[in-house]
């Protein structure tokens, strides 16, 4: 045997460090994930017509409170559940506005889970799978946090309040 074969295999690494993505915002500009280099990352998967929908107005309140401090929150628009994020881009962008009063960058809308998901979710789950191992996202409103070095810290279910997280997120935006 040669000593390549005796070796143990390394486990497979993303093909890209979280700030190599990039990805459109709703009025089709491309946000690159390089700017948030140094950054606490919160990125949440959305949607219009959910019972989770309110959380909107925690997250927003989260940006405000902690945007100076370094936290950036992105939402990932998907109609992957129950068809609860049927608008168009420009409407899921007017909605979240006059509703919610959101003024954190949300993305086009996209597939969080299977053949077609987006590149972001495909290795926000490969880093910080869910209970068990499972890497599929369950409903709208689960939520990764990244820390300023790029690494996928935290996931959190859909019933996970934005105040619920809080303490969590100002932990990291501790470390420098």
């Amino acid at each position: 045997m040669s000593a390549d074969t005796e070796q143990p295999a390394k486990p497979l690494e993303p093909t890209k460090p979280f700030y190599g993505f990039g990805f459109d915002l709703l009025d089709g500009k491309k946000y690159q994930f390089s700017q948030l280099t140094g950054k606490v990352v919160l990125i949440v998967n959305v949607a219009s017509k959910c019972g989770f929908t309110p959380q909107y107005e925690g997250l927003q309140e989260l940006y405000e409170k902690y945007g100076d401090k370094g936290l950036v929150i992105l939402g990932f628009p998907s109609n992957e559940f129950a068809g609860q994020e049927p608008g168009t881009n420009t409407e899921i962008g007017e909605s979240c506005k006059r509703n919610y009063g959101v003024t954190f960058p949300i993305m086009t809308k996209s597939e969080v889970n299977g053949k077609n998901e987006n590149e972001v979710f495909k290795y926000l789950k490969t880093e910080r799978p869910g209970l068990m191992g499972l890497k599929r996202i369950k409903w709208n409103f689960e939520k990764f946090l990244v820390d300023r070095n790029g690494n996928v810290v935290e996931r959190w279910a859909s019933i996970s309040t934005p105040a619920s997280m809080e303490e969590t997120i100002k932990k990291y935006l501790a470390q420098k």
